[in-house]
């Protein structure tokens, strides 16, 4: 219990430093005019294709690249891309507002709307990618990162996202509802263990706050320890050796390569599957598993973010046509203004209060994904349930899952409309 328990803190962990990164980004492009004008050069032309197409004969289109008639990756209606604004706008008021990564939401919300699982992905991967190109913090960073566990550590991403995109590619040939019901699958496990331990997380802190303001004390952080598995790994000697940590350890740290391959291919092919930028990974194996301290390990992550989205989205997606770009630019533009108030809001907010509505962003999405799998099921002929049941139980994910995120987006809002004069700082935070 106590290895699950620490695994989970560390992924919440990695959840928060990649926010600040989400964050970062935001900050860059939306303050730089130079950026700005950039983003608006990328709409335009997406936009303008999409309009051209919508009003054209979709039908007479000859086939997209991947060998499939149920979409075209510029082809959209007003309400799809309205749909894709609201989307990155509520994962952008989750990561500033809650302090962790609302990438999770991105795929169950596309796939809610109508968008093929592999389509979901493959958009969520470039959409990472633009953000982090035209936000690019990397010169920023570099003195946190260890170049050579760097490097070491994308060999493995690279091929772990290779992998997980012609895993997917190879499902939605195979049969396309089969792909639906894999990417499903792996989310319903993943948000399970994320929203469940979020959940349990809250009501512990919610029960520490309650007995410390009884007895009149102050709750504090948690101090870094490296586990003990770490130091094991570490005492392995299969060279060639790779150092790192020499800035915050005396001689610094030394690991096998074996073992960052090993690591960046699960975190890769995570990536290459899901759609996400795989920071919620990578910093729990860096820093549970592997001994490496937060500082190297948020520097690293963000440096492969960079490099492994980037892959993954061009050359397992867009060559063969699984991005769906507008919905790309319009989850950017959503995201982008969306982190901007969600931060502002934690200065007005009680820490308790977010932690419970990120326990509910993440099990919205667990519930929607476990209710829309019989319906995949039933079309593969696994389950023989009825139409109706599992036509009624998609509709309770989908309509449930919007309607958690809708009321949290509300809060939001209202939040940040009721405190404009203490955020403006004419009046003090009591």
């Amino acid at each position: 219990m106590s290895f699950f328990k620490d695994l989970n803190q560390f992924m919440m962990m990695g959840a928060r430093a990649h926010a600040k990164w989400e964050l970062e980004m935001s900050d860059n492009i939306l303050k730089s005019r130079n950026r700005r004008l950039i983003l608006c050069l990328l709409l335009v032309p997406i936009i303008l294709g999409g309009i051209a197409m919508a009003s054209g004969d979709v039908t007479s289109l000859p086939d997209v690249l991947g060998g499939k008639k149920a979409y075209t990756p510029a082809f959209y209606t007003p309400t799809v891309f309205i749909a894709s604004i609201l989307v990155g706008l509520a994962a952008g008021l989750i990561t500033g507002c809650i302090g962790a990564g609302g990438g999770f939401i991105i795929a169950p919300a596309l796939m809610s709307i109508g968008v093929k699982g592999i389509l979901a992905v493959g958009t969520d991967l470039f959409h990472i990618f633009a953000k982090a190109i035209m936000g690019s913090v990397l010169h920023k960073k570099l003195g946190n990162i260890s170049v050579p566990l760097a490097f070491t550590f994308l060999i493995g991403a690279i091929g772990g996202a290779t992998a997980g995109g012609m895993l997917n590619r190879y499902l939605y040939e195979l049969n396309p509802v089969l792909s639906d019901a894999f990417i499903t699958t792996v989310y319903v496990g993943m948000l399970g263990f994320l929203g469940f331990y979020a959940l349990t997380d809250y009501f512990s802190c919610k029960k520490e706050l309650n007995r410390a303001s009884a007895a009149g004390e102050t709750v504090s952080g948690k101090d870094e320890v490296i586990p003990a598995i770490g130091k094991k790994l570490q005492a392995i000697n299969i060279p060639p050796m790779v150092s790192f940590d020499h800035g915050i350890t005396p001689g610094g740290r030394k690991i096998s390569w074996l073992f960052l391959v090993l690591s960046g291919a699960f975190v890769g092919m995570a990536a290459g599957i899901m759609g996400v930028g795989g920071g919620f990974l990578t910093f729990p194996i860096f820093v549970y598993g592997l001994g490496v301290s937060s500082m190297t390990t948020v520097g690293t992550d963000i440096f492969q973010i960079i490099f492994t989205a980037g892959y993954a989205s061009l050359s397992q997606y867009a060559i063969y046509g699984f991005i769906f770009y507008t919905l790309a630019m319009g989850m950017l533009l959503g995201s982008l203004f969306g982190i901007q108030i969600g931060s502002l809001v934690t200065k007005v907010v009680p820490g308790i209060t977010i932690r419970g509505f990120y326990a509910m962003s993440v099990l919205a999405g667990f519930v929607n994904r476990v209710f829309a799998l019989p319906a995949k099921l039933r079309e593969m002929d696994v389950i023989n349930w009825s139409q109706q049941l599992t036509y009624t139980l998609e509709q309770i994910g989908i309509y449930g899952f919007f309607i958690v995120i809708g009321i949290f987006c509300f809060w939001v809002f209202n939040t940040f409309l009721s405190n404009i004069k203490t955020l403006k700082g004419e009046v003090p935070v009591s």
